[in-house]
């Protein structure tokens, strides 16, 4: 895994060196929410607080899997791994609309707009991957319960996660580049919160159509044969669990999958709704859309530590242990 931020770094820097032609003076401004500029100094009081409670909540779960020996196990690898991708996520955009709504600092330079670009779309896809590698590992640990450990090995699951990542960088560096050799002569002025890839390119003054094409394949390609993927394995699952004798054990797996359908669907629903909405949904208010994308970006971060915390035994009694070792000892 730590190789794959450097390489997204080498393939964003290739881009951006390929097309000299934007020099360092080219910038953008990013308007936030179209039509409610005058409340966005108050919605971003319940976002800042979103964006804390993803940041802390994300953090929170990496220290207690990298701490707690007993959790060094594939399943929570693989929600290491989301949390981080979780944090890319929210960090690269969530600061820079903070300081739009509050401070209006709109305007981004050509470089930082390509770069929140590319991360943004990057690892919103290895996240799509590493759901799909989640739903690989329930299936083993519930329908080949005897293999599981020899299969989902550490060097395995590395390598799931490296794949994960490195899809993402290969599927959007292509339509980075794209976007890098565009020209830009109009009114460079974003009506969105962040450098979302059709809102950029909408602003450009040529032939788009390779970029919508590929935008539009590419993405309903991924969600396509992940979703695929992911129902296939649930549907196993469910065959499997249904099958089981006792009671006890057909709830345990459940509630264990239950966690991950939650993540699922707060992943696609929301992702799905601000894609094709900025390509097909011109009789959606402006200000429902961009709320919707920019939510899109902050409440499954923010969610997903929640709901692994509460419904996942070991991590739950994990985290009341460590806040009651700090309250005794604030105590004494």
């Amino acid at each position: 895994m730590p190789a794959a931020p450097v390489s997204s770094l080498l393939a964003l820097q290739q881009c951006l060196m390929s097309y000299p032609n934007h020099s360092s003076s080219t910038s953008f401004t990013l308007i936030g929410i179209p039509g409610l500029e005058d409340a966005q100094f108050w919605i971003a009081f319940p976002f800042c607080t979103m964006y804390f409670m993803a940041v802390l909540g994300n953090i929170t779960l990496l220290l207690v899997i990298r701490l707690d020996p007993s959790l060094h196990l594939p399943m929570y690898y693989f929600l290491s791994m989301l949390a981080a991708i979780d944090l890319v996520l929210t960090t690269s955009t969530i600061p820079k609309l903070l300081s739009i709504f509050w401070f209006q600092s709109h305007e981004i330079n050509f470089e930082g707009c390509v770069s929140q670009m590319f991360f943004i779309h990057s690892f919103s896809t290895a996240e799509s991957g590493v759901l799909v590698t989640m739903a690989f590992d329930r299936y083993l640990a519930i329908c080949k319960p005897l293999r599981y450990s020899a299969i989902l090995t550490g060097p395995t699951i590395a390598k799931l996660g490296l794949v994960a990542v490195v899809r993402g960088i290969a599927i959007v560096t292509p339509l980075t580049c794209m976007v890098t050799s565009l020209s830009y002569c109009g009114p460079h002025i974003i009506h969105h919160s962040y450098c979302e890839h059709m809102s950029v390119v909408k602003l450009a003054c040529g032939d788009t159509r390779l970029n919508s094409i590929y935008g539009i394949m590419a993405a309903t390609i991924m969600v396509a044969s992940d979703s695929i993927l992911i129902t296939v394995s649930y549907m196993l699952i469910l065959r499997e669990v249904i099958g089981l004798s006792s009671r006890e054990a057909r709830l345990k797996s459940f509630g264990t999958c239950g966690s991950h359908i939650g993540v699922i669907m707060l992943f696609y629903t929301p992702g799905l709704f601000s894609f094709y909405t900025q390509r097909w949904g011109q009789n959606i208010p402006a200000h429902i859309h961009i709320l919707m994308a920019d939510l899109y970006l902050l409440v499954p971060p923010m969610l997903n530590p929640l709901i692994y915390g509460m419904r996942t035994k070991p991590i739950r009694e994990r985290v009341l242990s460590l806040l009651w070792q700090k309250e005794i000892q604030s105590q004494s």
